[in-house]
């Protein structure tokens, strides 16, 4: 047998398995992806705590981070049912 039968061969196998994986992970996908989102929702709370007037034991720490999640907070305030923003020197609406 030749090389390119075998390099063929391989290349429909790797398809097969890719088409497998997804037919197994498609409904998971969504349930995943959700968790996922809430766990930083919950994150993001805790880093904007301090700001929204809510204790945080750990805010020098957080304070850090927080250019970094200014750029989704707009979308986190709005999922979290807040019309306007709830920081007063910071405005996204």
């Amino acid at each position: 047998m030749s090389q390119a039968f075998f390099s063929k061969w391989r290349k429909h196998l790797k398809q097969i398995k890719n088409f497998y994986e997804e037919m197994y992970f498609v409904p998971y996908r969504r349930t995943m992806k959700r968790e996922i989102r809430d766990e930083e929702d919950v994150f993001k709370l805790l880093a904007f705590s301090e700001m929204l007037g809510i204790p945080n034991p750990v805010s020098y720490y957080t304070l850090e981070l927080i250019p970094f999640m200014l750029e989704d907070f707009h979308e986190w305030h709005r999922r979290m049912g807040m019309e306007k923003s709830p920081l007063d020197g910071f405005r996204c609406c």
